[in-house]
């Protein structure tokens, strides 16, 4: 019997993971790396709904979410406008945005939730 639930993994890791009714979402990035701040966060907070979905959850349930933006003068306001339109005004979760360099260098943002069951 295994208490751990491992969803999309390949040999680096677990996209999703499912634990004592917490759900951990690996770092999302977005698909069309074309786009500023804002059309990447919006991309990845689709995917982040999808995700969430997938396991019988939703953004209402997040607890914790952790965001790095390549460039975080340039790309805050951008993620902002995204994460606002997102996020139910009811449900904030805890969150922390830094500045990080990213694995490629079209990558603006990259984000990952904790949300309950």
């Amino acid at each position: 019997m295994s208490d751990i639930q491992r969803y999309d993994s390949n040999a680096r890791l677990s996209r999703i993971v499912v634990h004592n009714s917490v759900v951990y979402v690996a770092g999302v990035t977005a698909n069309d790396r074309s786009g500023d701040a804002q059309a990447q966060a919006a991309d990845i907070l689709a995917k982040i709904d999808g995700y969430l979905a997938s396991v019988g959850t939703n953004k209402s349930r997040l607890l914790s979410v952790q965001i790095w933006l390549q460039d975080i003068d340039r790309d805050f306001a951008g993620l902002n406008a995204a994460w606002a339109e997102w996020i139910p005004a009811d449900a904030m979760p805890t969150r922390a945005t830094c500045e990080a360099r990213l694995a490629a260098s079209d990558l603006r943002v990259e984000i990952i939730v904790t949300a309950a069951l």
